[in-house]
Order: structure tokens, then sequence, then C-alpha cells
């Protein structure tokens, strides 16, 4: 069977995730934060249109000319500025995109701020997650990203670490990556801390300087 595909990995990473988790949604309520060039932008008016949704954007440079579309909303301001964007919310969203401002400790602020705004079932996209396009000797040799993009990956499992019972989540590594988060009750998220990974411990640093015991 030949698959449908496309030449760009980031329309791929997009296409993917909007055929496999979002299909199934009927006239959904989508909230995006991050615009630039209008590709995710244009998907979801495409879902929209097919499934008499509604989209409402947003971002801290103005693109409100970029589309003319009844189904679109453009908020010209910053993601964090919660109370002008809940006005032109409903009272619940079925999708939310992140991806706006790729440091780790905004990526949180704006998860936890939106995150109740989310039916359960609903699916929280956040954009930049891998590394690994960045490491050096890549494409896009990048250090400010490889190290946003890795401490973001981190925080994102540090926080579903301590709400396992509250969501399911699941990574695309295509392209920059994806972490697809799904809801799945109303309850309020519970706060985080860093991960107590024992591979930071004494027992394992010693670990490394210990002569395997062989029989």
């Amino acid at each position: 069977m030949k698959l449908k595909s496309h030449p760009s990995d980031y329309h791929r990473k997009l296409i993917d995730a909007i055929n496999y988790y979002l299909k199934d949604f009927k006239k959904p309520n989508i909230l995006e934060f991050g615009v630039k060039t209008g590709i995710s932008t244009r998907y979801f008016l495409d879902l929209c249109k097919k499934k008499n949704g509604k989209l409402v954007s947003v971002d801290i440079d103005n693109y409100e000319n970029l589309f003319k579309s009844k189904r679109w909303k453009f908020i010209h301001t910053s993601d964090d500025n919660y109370d002008l964007i809940k006005k032109y919310l409903p009272k619940k969203i079925d999708i939310i995109h992140l991806d706006s401002f790729h440091q780790a400790d905004h990526v949180a602020k704006i998860f936890y701020l939106y995150y109740h705004k989310l039916k359960p079932g609903g699916i929280f996209l956040i954009d930049d997650i891998s590394c690994l396009p960045y490491i050096k000797g890549m494409k896009k040799n990048s250090f400010g990203n490889e190290i946003a993009n890795q401490e973001t990956f981190e925080i994102i499992l540090d926080i579903y670490f301590h709400n396992k019972s509250n969501f399911d989540l699941s990574f695309s590594f295509t392209n920059t990556g994806l972490a697809i988060i799904r809801k799945l009750r109303s309850n309020q998220l519970n706060s985080f801390r860093k991960i107590n990974y024992r591979k930071n411990s004494l027992k394992n640093f010693g670990r490394k300087f210990v002569k395997p015991f062989r029989n």
C-alpha cells in the first residue's frame, strides 16, 4: 500500500498528528499559540472547515491579515496574557497547540495556565521537544535550541511523572518533535518537581568504576 506523505518532515509531523489524534473531533474548538509562517494555522483552519469548528490563534507578532476566515479569530498578544485571551475562548477547548516561546519554564507556565480549559479527551500539543536536529554537526546546529528543546522535553516528563493519572503522554520525534498529551479527567493538575533519577546517584556513579563481577 502506498502511503500518502509530504516531502517536508515538519509538514508530516503536523499532518500525522491531525490525521491520527484530531480526526474524530466534531465541531472542534482549537486554541493555537504561535502563528509565524501560518503552516499550522492553515492545517487547523482546514480541519475547522471540514468539521465545522473554530480556531483562536495567539501571537505576540501581528498576523491578523494572514488569513480571512469566519472560523478564525486572531489575538495580538503574548500567550501568557490569560485575562485577555480567556475573553475570546469558549468554556472548553478540544485542541491546544503550543508553538510560541520555546523555553522550558515558559512551556510549563502556559501548560498550567490553559490545561484546565481542555475538555477530558482533549489534546494538548507541544511543539519543539526534540534536541536531536540541533546537536553539533547536524544541519540545524544550534546550541541555544538544543538546550531549550532538551530542557522542554525533560520538564514535560517531570510534569507527567506527577500527573500520570490526569493525562496520557506520547511523543513524535519527527522534525523538531511534538509532545501529544491527552487529558483523561477534569482533576486539577498536581505541581511538579524534578524527577529523582537514579542515574544521578552515588550508586550509579560508583557502578562506572567497579569491574563487573563475573562467575
